[in-house]
């Protein structure tokens, strides 16, 4: 599983930190400060993900308190009509 660039990112974290793996993403400007990442994952993953319907998450905390966090299979962006299509 790696992280991935996409078109809406709009930085990516710890870029110039070596002793983490750089993370592409989109930081919304808002009262929560939405960070959007996106994970693209191997296919030996995506069929023991399919076949075990397990998905693990781990945090690193530095011993500070957990944020919010959720993980979702849906695009997680409005779609916008591209000009002179209909709905």
């Amino acid at each position: 599983m790696e992280l991935i660039e996409f078109p809406e990112q709009t930085i990516i974290v710890a870029k110039d930190q070596p002793e983490y793996n750089p993370m592409p993403a989109f930081i919304q400007d808002d009262d929560v400060g939405t960070l959007v990442c996106c994970w693209h994952l191997t296919l030996k993953e995506r069929i023991k993900l399919l076949w075990t319907g397990k998905l693990w998450h781990t945090i690193l905390t530095f011993k500070r308190s957990v944020q919010p966090q959720r993980l979702e299979v849906n695009y997680p962006f409005i779609k916008t009509k591209a000009k002179g299509t209909s709905v």
